[in-house]
This record gives C-alpha cells, sequence and structure tokens, in this order.
C-alpha cells in the first residue's frame, strides 16, 4: 500500500510522540507511524492526506486552510533541496533509515524548520529533537546494522 503525504507532514512524522490534536487523530497517526516504520512507500499529494483524515469532519478544519498551505510550500523546498530532488505531488518516496536519518539531522539543526513557523507542535518537536527523537514511533530498522 501508500502513504498519501503532504508536504509539511515529511517533517511532522520525525518528530511524533504520540500526541495530537485528540484521540481519533492519535490512533490514526500511530498506524500511519507503523505502516512508515514496515517501509511502505509514501506519495507525495496537494492538499489533506492520510494523516489529516480524522480531521476532516471538523468545522474550518485547518488541514484546508492557506496557512497549511504555505506550510506544505516551504517543507517541500527545505526538504527538496536537502535530498536533492523536487518534493511535489505525485512523487513517490522511501522512508529508508538513512533518509530518515539524515531528515532528521537537517531537522534539529534547524535547516528544514521554515515549516515550523506558526505551528502548535512547534515547541513540542523542538524538545523530541533536542533529545535525539527519544520515543519516536516512525522508526526504520538500520539493515547495516542488522546480523
Amino acid at each position: 500500500m501508500t502513504i498519501r503525504l503532504r508536504s509539511h507532514h515529511l517533517l511532522c512524522l520525525l518528530a511524533y510522540v504520540g500526541k495530537g490534536y485528540g484521540p481519533a487523530f492519535t490512533a490514526n497517526y500511530d498506524v500511519i507511524a507503523e505502516r512508515l516504520g514496515r517501509g511502505e512507500e509514501i506519495l507525495i499529494v496537494s492538499g489533506p492526506d492520510d494523516i489529516c483524515a480524522p480531521l476532516l469532519g471538523e468545522p474550518e478544519s485547518h488541514c484546508l486552510q492557506e496557512s497549511v498551505v504555505e506550510r506544505d510550500r516551504l517543507a517541500a523546498r527545505d526538504v527538496g533541496e536537502l535530498l536533492a530532488r523536487p518534493i511535489r505531488a505525485g512523487l513517490r518516496l522511501d522512508l529508508d533509515a538513512a533518509t530518515l536519518t539524515a531528515m532528521r539531522r537537517a531537522f534539529a539543526t534547524g535547516l528544514t524548520r521554515n515549516a515550523c513557523l506558526g505551528c502548535e507542535w512547534v515547541e513540542l518537536c523542538s524538545v523530541v529533537a533536542a533529545g535525539g527523537y527519544q520515543d519516536t514511533r516512525v522508526q526504520r530498522p538500520d539493515p547495516s546494522k542488522q546480523s
């Protein structure tokens, strides 16, 4: 299967520790984190994605706001520069252990944090990154360290 993600969720998944907008949101995100950990492919989409799904029934869902679209634009630019390829709708991406490590390193040093400005979760993500991504839900085993 394929996991549909909007661009700024490429950053959010780096520091996800099981907290979110409510029980339905976190339960859904936990399933997505597990699927990412198993190596399911990511499909970049424009607009609401699989993570947004539980929030779309809410009146004035933040997933549809212009500020979130701007976060997508900034994240696509920064992650694209990091991975040396354009991040745009239709791109298929494998989040292998090396890519996840590179993305977390860039996030922790601030290289890919432009999209985070104004996000209500910025403090939590900063603490998670500063703590070495302890207890994050998206994990990929490093094949070079397995016997």
